[in-house]
């Protein structure tokens, strides 16, 4: 299907009107002075400003403002950025009828999402934790530790932090099977992708879990009481994807019962994590606030891929990390990157 057509400015010659809705720190879009009417609002005066908007920045991207203002009346934006790697919060009936088109920040995280995860392997198999406990203890206690090289490591999740993670431990000599939504044997970054259909069969022989995937109808509780009874109880569990991946009181069972090693979660059902919540005291497991891939300037790295995209927008260019709406995710190889049109907008749900 062909994608609508962007025009250099809107109708009548005017500078687009960007809206951003606000999260402090506020983004840096210093480069678009003078080439933009930027307004800001936020999650109480969303649905009144949409209508005066050609694109929509949700630099609040934990929000789900964007749901509940979208339906009803007058212009919408017909293109939409999120500050995030995730989708799953604009992915909303009315938006996905729409011809908005949704772009996100695939590519920013990558990196330090996959040092995150390699830090974690290192830290288990070297027990640092233990050996911090027992330096608190001021007790001297030799012990053995385990050699993460001619391990195996699972990788749910074949976008680009999930390629980043594969590599990455492929660097310390961990073998990756790599599981995205369909097979792929001659992919020519990683080799072979294995189909999701083929995790219940790869889970067995994992020393290393990790889940990078998009969160998706299939994927939502895709680690449960099941998936961690196939796994050996050897074996480390990472969740860097999303909360809803993991069914919590499942995976807090299987640590309490020994059939984990240990895990670590940086996403969660709930955020910010309650302090009733079983979670804090699963033995084994590690919680890290949703900081995985928040490194020193993440902010102005997500700011000025922003204002990329916004330079091909204007020069009618194809705009990038352009979200597959159906799919949730922006496809590895996709066919076609959109063109929003600025200059008509488009209509609220009937």
């Amino acid at each position: 299907m062909p994608q609508p057509r962007s025009p250099h400015a809107p109708a009548n010659g005017r500078p687009p009107r960007l809206l951003v809705l606000d999260a402090e720190p506020l983004p840096r879009l210093d480069r678009l002075a003078g080439r933009a009417e930027v307004l800001h609002c936020d999650e109480k005066t969303l649905a009144t400003m949409l209508p005066e908007a050609d694109a929509l920045l949700v630099w609040d991207f934990l929000s789900d403002a964007v749901r509940h203002a979208w339906p009803g009346p007058g212009h919408r934006p017909a293109w939409v950025h999120t500050a995030s790697a995730g989708v799953d919060r604009l992915l909303f009936p009315e938006i996905i009828s729409a011809p908005t088109i949704i772009t996100n920040a695939r590519g920013v995280f990558d990196g330090p999402i996959a040092e995150y995860v390699a830090g974690l392997v290192l830290a288990h198999a070297k027990d640092f934790l233990g050996s911090w406990e027992l330096q608190r203890q001021r007790r001297w206690r030799h012990r053995e530790t385990t050699r993460v090289e001619g391990s195996h490591a699972v990788v749910v999740g074949s976008g680009p932090i999930g390629r980043r993670v594969a590599s990455t431990l492929r660097a310390l000599g961990i073998g990756v099977s790599l599981v995205g939504r369909r097979e792929r044997r001659d992919d020519p970054e990683v080799g072979r992708v294995h189909a999701s259909e083929s995790l219940p069969e790869l889970l067995p022989r994992a020393d290393w879990v990790v889940c990078a995937a998009p969160l998706t109808d299939e994927t939502r509780g895709m680690f449960d009481r099941e998936a961690f009874a196939r796994t050996k109880p050897s074996a480390f569990f990472v969740n860097i994807g999303r909360g809803q991946h993991v069914v919590e009181d499942d995976l807090a069972a299987a640590l309490r019962e020994g059939r984990l090693a240990g895990a670590a979660l940086d996403v969660f059902a709930a955020e910010p994590l309650p302090a009733d919540s079983p979670l804090w005291d699963a033995p084994g497991l590690l919680v890290s606030p949703h900081m995985s891939g928040d490194t020193v300037g993440w902010r102005d790295d997500l700011a000025e891929q922003f204002c990329d995209n916004f330079d091909r927008w204007v020069a009618n260019e194809p705009l990038l990390n352009v979200v597959d709406k159906r799919l949730g995710y922006v496809p590895h190889e996709p066919a076609q990157q959109g063109r929003p049109v600025r200059d008509e907008g488009t209509r609220g749900a009937p």
